[in-house]
């Protein structure tokens, strides 16, 4: 924001500051070029009074020195013509029958005055023609030609517009310093601001913004900071609840079991029914209350990530894949699947820890093990896809369906099986948590011909050139 704002202020800087420079270039040329042309106007009405004298007295020498000295001081060729075009005096080689010096002697002994137009600039070089009858009144006597170097005048526009442009750059400097101080002052508030709104929508403390800038944003800010300690209060009674209450509820949990165990000795043989179906309940509840931790613990990493880059993280994908295997390759086999896994030569770093990436492995492992059913061939694959490194476990079970697919990611919802596999419904939401804080992404779709393909989409380490 605070580079669109300095921009939009540098463009009123630089038309405010272009439309006063313009225009002052413009007119120091102009100025220049006019005092030019009544510098060699004066220095033609001198010549054109000699020139009238010579005629009345017929001595032509008055004339002829002053000309000869001009053209020697100044450099500026002059041509002095009679009524007839005769030569009077012609200096520094410019002769009265070239072209462009007759058509100009032409004018003045038609009585016209013949003197440059258009304002000259830095880069102007050559001459100028001035031209002008000699006489009095309507009676011409003859004709003076001069040609004008504009040289000097031409580098005295430079060294104006040097001064200008040199004043308009100073300018242009102080107001970008100026600029960039109120911008900063008023969007640096507005920046911390969104950082603290960024930390409150991932469920963060917020910092605490300092008052600053102009009123308004003082008063935002102040109100900001009301709202935010009162929603941080709520999400921590909320996440402190969740945590407290699974973790408390162990020791109750620990105790009934003990009491459950000790009555089973107690029990006649028809009871042992009840007794399996509350100890298989107590370690349903077990599991939902650590599945509840979990879940806790990854939303709050989750939202850790969401505000912090965390681009110091990275494991090897590949071995995590390959430890995996060798711990759930006996519980699949156990539950009379097959598991194999699948990992290229080159190693493929993830950026995540390897804890995140081996819980969220575990998670698709288990779900497929448990709902794959007897004699379902699971596979876990890791690969490298463009930027991102993809751990898949595709199994050939019964799969779910396109409404199922949906809501799969819910928290505790189920997919309902006529052998009765349970579950809390609650791990692939903790891997989809643990997948969006780092940037990544939980994909389920549909095996062929049947079953389910789990890909879990994390982005590579930097650096990392991949394997396929």
């Amino acid at each position: 924001m605070r580079t669109r704002v300095q921009a939009a202020l540098l463009l009123f800087v630089v038309i405010a500051v272009a439309a006063f420079a313009v225009p002052l270039l413009l007119f120091t040329a102009s100025d220049r070029t006019q005092q030019l042309v009544l510098a060699r106007s004066a220095d033609l009405d001198r010549f054109a009074s000699l020139m009238d004298q010579a005629a009345a007295t017929g001595d032509a020498s008055a004339l002829t020195a002053e000309a000869r000295r001009y053209t020697q001081l100044y450099g500026e060729p002059l041509v002095v013509t009679d009524t007839r075009r005769r030569p009077v005096v012609q200096t520094g080689g410019m002769r009265a029958a070239e072209p462009a010096v007759a058509r100009l002697l032409d004018a003045a002994l038609r009585n016209q005055t013949e003197h440059p137009g258009g304002s000259l600039r830095p880069w102007s070089r050559g001459y100028r023609m001035f031209a002008e009858p000699a006489g009095t009144g309507t009676r011409v006597s003859g004709a003076v030609v001069l040609r004008a170097s504009v040289g000097t005048a031409a580098d005295d526009i430079t060294r104006r517009w040097a001064l200008v442009l040199a004043g308009t750059a100073l300018v242009a400097v102080a107001c970008t310093v100026l600029a960039r101080a109120a911008t900063g002052w008023v969007v640096s508030p507005l920046r911390r601001l969104d950082r603290a709104v960024g930390q409150l929508a991932a469920g963060l403390p917020p910092e605490q913004t300092r008052a600053g800038g102009p009123p308004e944003l003082r008063q935002l800010a102040t109100g900001f900071n009301r709202m935010a300690r009162t929603v941080t209060a709520a999400l921590e009674q909320q996440r402190r609840l969740v945590a407290d209450t699974s973790h408390q509820m162990r020791n109750p949990m620990a105790a009934l079991r003990l009491r459950v165990d000790a009555l089973h000795t107690h029990l006649p043989a028809s009871a042992n029914r009840t007794y399996t179906g509350v100890t298989t309940e107590l370690d349903r509840l077990e599991t939902l209350l650590d599945d509840l931790l979990a879940l806790a613990a990854a939303e709050h990493r989750a939202g850790e990530l969401a505000v912090t880059d965390g681009s110091d993280a990275i494991c090897d994908a590949t071995a995590v894949a390959t430890g995996r295997h060798r711990l759930w390759e006996p519980v699949a086999r156990k539950a009379g699947a097959g598991l194999t896994v699948r990992t290229p030569t080159a190693e493929v770093t993830a950026a995540c820890t390897e804890r995140e990436l081996a819980q969220i492995t575990d998670v698709l492992l288990d779900n497929a093990i448990k709902y794959a059913g007897r004699g379902a061939e699971i596979s876990l694959r890791c690969t490298s896809e463009g930027r991102f490194a993809v751990l898949t476990v595709t199994d050939d079970g019964p799969g779910l369906d396109t409404e199922e697919l949906a809501l799969a990611t819910t928290r505790f919802w189920r997919a309902v099986r006529e052998d009765g596999t349970k579950g809390t419904g609650l791990g692939l939401a903790i891997a989809e948590q643990l997948l969006a804080g780092r940037g990544g992404r939980l994909e389920l779709v549909p095996s062929s011909p049947h079953g389910l393909r789990a890909r879990a989409v994390v982005p590579r380490a930097p650096g990392d050139g991949g394997a396929r």
